[in-house]
């Protein structure tokens, strides 16, 4: 239980990136008051909080219901990592991962970001959603579950603490120090969706025989 655990807050810690995200964030609001992105840093994590443990709790159900098996979820979401995991190696911006070039515009124009994009796609993205659902349908217990689900909200927590010192970290590391623990992470995000493909092909192959 406890390797599942610990696998499940690096998986959040990764996909979540606190420092990333605290970059990204310094940027959309460098012209905005402290008070405005204290308040705007607690809402979006409380909404993307929300938002993951909903998915979370519905993911589940509802990939039954559309006559999804979990090991092609697992697989697909073991792709869709990758992908996010590539975007990381190489410092390349996309829609899995952060704000496109539009979407980023779009909020500098717009007073409230805690929804979008902070609290989605940055938080609680396509990498955040599919990860609880996987790891919540690996759990073998409640109390395995209850693990899970406190790993996601120490990693928010940090991602919290983070957004609320993106200034201070913006400045210590500056773009190429964030970049750099972004690579490493993606690296590590990149083994963790191959073993999603791995496990999910194997169920498949374990189920037909």
């Amino acid at each position: 239980m406890i390797d599942e655990i610990i696998h499940s807050f690096v998986t959040f810690l990764v996909i979540l990136d606190p420092i990333g995200v605290a970059v990204i964030f310094a940027g959309l609001t460098h012209q905005a008051s402290a008070d405005f992105r204290r308040r705007t840093a607690f809402q979006a994590t409380i909404i993307a909080s929300v938002l993951v443990l909903v998915f979370g709790a519905v993911g589940e159900p509802l990939l039954a219901a559309l006559d999804v098996s979990m090991s092609a979820f697992r697989i697909a979401g073991g792709l869709l990592l990758f992908l996010l995991a590539t975007d990381m190696v190489f410092a390349r911006p996309s829609g899995i991962r952060s704000p496109t070039e539009l979407e980023e515009k779009e909020a500098r124009r717009q007073r409230d970001i805690s929804v979008f994009p902070l609290a989605f796609p940055l938080l609680a993205g396509p990498g955040a959603l599919t990860s609880i659902v996987l790891s919540v349908s690996q759990a073998r217990s409640l109390l395995e579950t209850a693990g899970i689900i406190a790993s996601l909200l120490v990693v928010l927590a940090l991602t919290l603490a983070a957004l609320l010192s993106a200034g201070r970290v913006t400045k210590l590391l500056g773009l190429t120090g964030a970049n750099v623990v972004g690579r490493v992470l993606g690296v590590i995000l990149a083994a963790l969706a191959a073993q999603y493909v791995v496990d999910g092909i194997t169920e498949i192959v374990r189920t037909a025989t």
